[in-house]
């Protein structure tokens, strides 16, 4: 016993002076946003003139319709501009030449486009990106939910299928919080942290960067630039894909819809303990959403929510077994 209240003084003072040395998180968002920036302007300057492309719109009293379009400024929104305002206002994904494309994303070539919505007869790949960016929105909510003396460290962002019930963010807390249990409320906290930047109705900015950018822009998290190698290794064209939402820069592993305002119903409902892994302390955050087209009653809701409580199996060598819940958690700070 004596030993273990050693140890755990030891982990602490060292938690501590490790926490001294480290950029605060405001130092890091901002150097992750500077990288992009600089990305982003230098990708802008390399159509120094502007350029006419042909886009070929698709879909329901669209076929045929013919938009002159800016070469690597244009992007499906600007199209969309073009259409209507339900096309603005619903639009959540394209296709370009049949291929997934953020609406946010610049075309580059004449091509045929195809703007999606989670209405359409097949909504798959929304719903894919939808999920995917329901984890996305969990994951800036958690790296800023406590005091700066905590670290936040998010894992290796999982492809959950829809069907699985609830999407999720796997995520490493500062040692000192390894004794913590989240309550309901703290729950409830992570879910207004949510729901403040789905109000804002923010876009979800895409930039396709080499892995050399990438590995920049996360040079203060080994984990991150891991995940940039591996995702770099699986992709043909070498590259990675980068977002930005508000301040908050992430990597993804596909596409993701255009902005949070596009989410309604939001809720975070579970905070498991996954047991030791390579990082620390893994746990694994989850949620429930419907996109603003799509409600669903408070009956049916409760009981989509009751499921999404469970901790959803998602297969990975970094996954462990759950272990037994601590004695004495102790609530951190958090909004």
């Amino acid at each position: 016993m004596a030993s273990r209240t050693v140890c755990r003084v030891f982990q602490r003072r060292f938690a501590s002076a490790v926490a001294a040395q480290r950029p605060s998180l405001a130092e890091v968002r901002s150097q992750r946003n500077a990288v992009f920036s600089r990305e982003q302007a230098r990708q802008r300057a390399l159509y120094p003139r502007i350029e006419k492309i042909e886009v070929s719109m698709q879909g329901p009293g669209l076929d045929g319709a013919l938009l002159v379009m800016n070469k690597g400024m244009s992007t499906p929104l600007s199209c969309a501009r073009h259409l209507t305002e339900h096309h603005v206002t619903n639009s959540a994904l394209a296709l370009v030449d049949g291929e997934p494309w953020p609406l946010h994303q610049p075309l580059t070539h004449s091509c045929s486009l195809t703007l999606l919505t989670f209405k359409d007869n097949d909504p798959t790949l929304v719903n894919e990106a939808y999920w995917r960016s329901c984890a996305a929105l969990l994951g800036q909510v958690l790296e800023t939910a406590f005091k700066d003396d905590y670290t936040v460290e998010l894992l290796s962002t999982r492809e959950v299928p829809v069907l699985s019930g609830a999407f999720c963010c796997d995520v490493v807390l500062d040692l000192q919080l390894d004794s913590w249990t989240p309550s309901e409320e703290s729950l409830r906290s992570l879910t207004r942290g949510a729901q403040q930047l789905i109000h804002q109705d923010l876009a979800w900015e895409p930039l396709e960067v080499a892995p050399s950018v990438a590995l920049e822009a996360f040079s203060h998290s080994r984990c991150k630039q891991e995940e940039v190698e591996q995702k770099a290794s699986q992709n043909p064209k070498g590259t990675v894909m980068l977002y930005r939402c508000g301040d908050h820069v992430l990597l993804s592993g596909g596409p993701l819809v255009a902005r949070t305002g596009l989410c309604s119903q939001y809720e975070v409902t579970a905070l498991h303990s996954l047991g030791q892994g390579s990082w620390g302390l893994h746990r694994r955050a989850q949620g429930l959403s419907l996109p603003l087209q799509l409600q669903a009653h408070h009956t049916v809701w409760r009981k989509l929510r009751q499921r999404a409580e469970k901790l959803v199996d998602v297969p990975g060598p970094e996954v462990a077994a759950p272990p037994s819940p601590p004695n004495s958690p102790q609530l951190p700070a958090s909004h």
